[in-house]
């Protein structure tokens, strides 16, 4: 139904909790994404870990979360290298 969406596969089995969890995860997973390449919206996940932009010219090949193409630890941890290198280029053009 609308209501359950792409879990009510499940039926009423597993529980709510993790039915909520795992459609989040899927919705996610199904979706389409942005190609940070060439701008457009054909991204889809071959596999686990492997997403692929389907545009007319592109067609790359990224690296990504098992679910989602960025993850939330990747933002982090894309932040925390990016402050280092920031501080490095501002010194560079003191000096």
């Amino acid at each position: 139904s609308t209501e359950v969406g792409i879990s009510g596969k499940y039926g009423t089995r597993y529980g709510s909790s993790l039915r909520k969890q795992c459609k989040r995860v899927e919705i996610g997973q199904h979706a389409r994404y942005t190609c940070a390449f060439c701008g457009t919206n054909t991204v889809k996940r071959v596999s686990f870990g492997i997403w692929k932009c389907h545009g007319q010219e592109c067609a790359k090949i990224l690296s990504g979360g098992a679910y989602m193409l960025a993850t939330p630890a990747a933002a982090t941890a894309r932040s925390t290298l990016r402050r280092p290198r920031d501080i490095a280029s501002t010194q560079v053009g003191r000096a």
